[in-house]
């Protein structure tokens, strides 16, 4: 029987919600390392192909991994996704969340209305019913979805692949969650989700806490579709159009 290390005890970064680790022999960490590949590199290009070539709505392409993810999550018993959940953080945290996304905000916010007026608050202006229905539907529907996938599982499946070293692991996850949005077709979307996603990620190694990366996910995310650059971090296709 392999042998079970208690993941509080171990070395590694892993999920808040981890129970367990197993001690990986030289083949595992190869197909662990091949499985992240497929789940996020290859994944997101064969979403991208049936989005843009063949006109699949994004969320009906991305339903058979996030269906997957949430299954093999919910049947784990070296995860507990009660914990996951319900993890919280400290007050310290939240004031880092929130200094940092101030900054953010007011740098983001400012360059926009000097450089771009034209797209300065033009959803909330345009368009402000769709506007409400993105901002209470988009922490629900996206945000939830991209922590648990790039940030939950990530973390419990493949955070032992680094072991004590924290930044690849966080530079690699940044990398991957910029990747994964090539879908939506722009390069702002990329980088822009890149740098945010090295963020995220840092802040789940330091609180394992899903609320934790909730909280700031959808602040920035609400950021995006207000101060109007919408339209580079969104694709309509099968949703909703822009133009």
């Amino acid at each position: 029987m392999t042998q079970v290390a208690v993941a509080q005890d171990a070395d590694v970064l892993c999920a808040g919600g981890t129970l367990s680790l197993p001690n990986l022999t030289a083949a595992g960490r190869a197909w662990r390392f091949a499985e992240m590949a497929l789940l996020y590199l290859a994944a997101p290009l064969l979403v991208d192909v049936a989005v843009h070539r063949y006109g699949v709505p994004v969320f009906v392409a991305l339903l058979p991994a996030l269906a997957l993810i949430l299954v093999l999550l919910a049947f784990d018993r070296t995860f507990s996704v009660r914990r996951e959940l319900l993890r919280g953080f400290s007050l310290r945290q939240l004031a880092s969340i929130l200094i940092i996304f101030a900054l953010g905000a007011g740098i983001i916010a400012t360059y926009v209305s000097e450089y771009l007026p034209e797209l300065f608050l033009e959803f909330p202006r345009n368009r402000p019913v769709t506007y409400q229905r993105i901002m209470v539907l988009y922490p629900l529907m996206s945000v939830v979805v991209q922590e648990l996938v790039y940030r939950t599982y990530f973390f419990h499946r493949y955070g032992l692949l680094f072991g004590s070293a924290w930044w690849l692991a966080i530079l690699v996850n940044g990398v991957l969650f910029g990747l994964g949005h090539i879908v939506i077709g722009t390069p702002l979307a990329i980088y822009g989700t890149m740098a945010i996603g090295v963020l995220l990620a840092w802040r789940y190694a330091t609180t394992r806490s899903f609320l934790a990366v909730f909280i700031e996910h959808t602040l920035w995310g609400w950021l995006v579709f207000t101060v109007g650059l919408g339209r580079y971090f969104f694709t309509g296709v099968g949703i909703l159009t822009w133009r």
